[in-house]
């Protein structure tokens, strides 16, 4: 399941067993969220060393829906990836949608931003579509509040997530036991710990979830809004408390230098959207760990390479000058070298973090 292999100061360094192949840690996550990366093959994120992909369940049940890819072969068969596969449930819907949904005590429903059609998700729902998914890492189904919202809200939302993740954990557990796989074949259940910025109840959540149980621990609701200060608190309270032999998981975190300081506090896996997301919109990084804003006008003459030293080779090859180019004049190109450049350099930056606790000297 989870072999630690090294703990430092800088952080820990292990593997994780799936039914796909071993994920090293730290390990960051590029998010696929229907099934592929805007510019990017998925050839390009093998070559720049990505060892797993995130997909989403809500927006894969939205469509084609989790049968089609059932019938498909699974969700690996039908991406055409070999390695492991990360299934967000679809409670980071719950926040991110709040304006099309519903929450009662033992469910959540989506007005479908697609056709207007009304969908219900249950935990017990979010654990056979992730199983029908066939996905290595699935998650159990939680509410993530605003930061800012008030203890009373927060306070509700973690008992609802708590309540859910019994229900998916007795859910995938049933499947468990009907199931003529190995436990080596079957995919790892991790839940979510909530609570806001309210430690005692971050804290409550943590140990009720230990209690019951999982495979992996994920830290939700944060980069949400709150200052990184903030955040880094609560994982100094979180990460204590999980278990050593289980991998820990902060979600939606994809700053660099965020990145280094949340391993050193013992988070082992990473996803977020920023890399993509900023580099369509022009900001293109480093591997210096600096950045730059290439519609600027300084670099329609900057005729010298993206980034010399580039993980990747496009960031060697192009100049900064015809990728000024290609977004200026809103060319498809512009965003593929971007997009490719910024994963590149966060790849190369978890495995270099990760070959610095492996081998430190």
């Amino acid at each position: 399941m989870f072999t630690l292999k090294r703990e430092t100061p800088m952080g820990r360094s292990g593997t994780i067993l799936t039914p796909h192949g071993d994920l090293r840690t730290p390990a960051f996550l590029p998010v696929a969220t229907a099934g592929a990366m805007k510019g990017l093959t998925h050839e390009d994120l093998l070559s720049l060393g990505a060892d797993i992909l995130l997909c989403n369940t809500y927006h894969l049940i939205l469509y084609p829906g989790s049968h089609a890819i059932e019938m498909a072969g699974g969700l690996h068969h039908f991406l055409s990836w070999e390695k492991p596969i990360l299934t967000d449930s679809g409670g980071f819907q719950v926040f991110s949608l709040r304006k099309l949904r519903r929450l009662d005590r033992d469910a959540v429903t989506f007005t479908s931003p697609r056709d207007g059609s009304l969908l219900t998700l249950t935990p017990e729902d979010a654990m056979q579509m992730q199983h029908a998914l066939g996905a290595d890492i699935i998650m159990c189904l939680d509410e993530c509040p605003p930061s800012t919202a008030s203890r009373k809200e927060i306070e509700k939302a973690v008992e609802r997530t708590l309540r859910w993740a019994l229900l998916c954990k007795k859910e995938h557990e049933r499947r468990k036991k009907k199931s003529q796989r190995s436990a080596h074949s079957f995919p790892l259940l991790f839940s979510v710990v909530q609570g806001g910025l309210d430690h005692t109840l971050r804290r409550k959540c943590a140990e009720e979830l230990i209690a019951i149980g999982f495979d992996g621990y994920a830290v939700g609701g944060l980069a949400v809004g709150e200052s990184e200060e903030e955040m880094l608190d609560v994982l100094r309270t979180v990460c204590p408390l999980l278990p050593e032999a289980r991998p820990r998981y902060l979600m939606g975190v994809g700053v660099i230098e965020q990145l280094e300081k949340c391993v050193a506090l013992g988070i082992d896996m990473f996803d977020c959207v920023l890399p993509m997301r900023i580099g369509r919109h022009g900001t293109v990084l480093l591997s210096d760990g600096s950045s730059l804003r290439i519609t600027n006008a300084e670099f329609k003459d900057a005729h010298v390479a993206i980034d010399g030293d580039s993980p990747c080779p496009e960031g060697r090859k192009y100049l900064r000058s015809f990728l000024h180019h290609l977004v200026k004049t809103g060319e498809r190109l512009g965003e593929t070298i971007a997009c490719k450049q910024n994963m590149a350099v966060t790849l190369e930056a978890m495995r270099k973090l990760r070959d610095k606790i492996i081998s430190p000297t």
